[in-house]
């Protein structure tokens, strides 16, 4: 419903006048919804504009990918927006194809398949080819054992719980960046997860 969209986007718009807002549009499948929302974004800022109301006239506007259409689509999409995050819960299980919570397929959900680390890459590739940030969120951002292996493939910050924090800060500040990048393209040569 877009009029729910413009009454959440002016409701937002108008809190952004502090700085530290972001907008970023979930779910994204199509450029067309990228390029519909931001359509939808000018309207409301004119509106407030007119109104006399402040905001912030330079808003950034990224998107999440979670979804293969816009993982593939990730150069396009990449050239539209202000920033890109990989949401890898969504991302992984649509990928995969695959229930999380059926325990008769649950083990095909593997953050570690090549697919998963390819798609990852490129995705990051694309928006560094932007010169946009990059981002990803989910449970790989907070795994371990990924973290070594996301920070060689380029991303520039992980977002996590605030108790993972501080183990995270802890591997990145073990491991060398050369080291790290040496794993990220071992893993990209590799064909299976084991």
């Amino acid at each position: 419903n877009e009029n729910l969209l413009k009454t959440q986007i002016r409701a937002l718009l108008r809190a952004s006048i502090h700085k530290n807002i972001k907008f970023m549009i979930p779910m994204v499948s199509s450029i067309q919804e990228i390029r519909r929302t931001k359509e939808i974004l000018e309207i409301c800022k004119n509106e407030l504009k007119n109104e006399g109301k402040e905001f912030d006239k330079k808003i950034k506007i990224g998107i999440m990918i979670e979804v293969p259409s816009a993982a593939v689509m990730a150069e396009e999409f990449a050239a539209e927006v202000d920033f890109i995050s990989i949401g890898t819960n969504d991302l992984i299980q649509y990928m995969m194809a695959v229930d999380r919570g059926n325990d008769l397929v649950s083990n095909l959900y593997q953050e570690f398949s090549p697919v998963i680390i390819r798609t990852i890459d490129y995705i990051v590739k694309a928006a560094k080819e932007s010169k946009i940030p990059v981002s990803i969120c989910g449970e790989m951002a907070a795994d371990t054992l990924a973290i070594p292996l996301l920070v060689g493939l380029g991303l520039d910050s992980l977002s996590m719980s605030p108790g993972t924090i501080l183990y995270a800060k802890r591997i990145i500040r073990d491991f060398e960046f050369k080291k790290a990048k040496l794993l990220a393209e071992e893993c990209l040569q590799c064909k299976t997860e084991i």
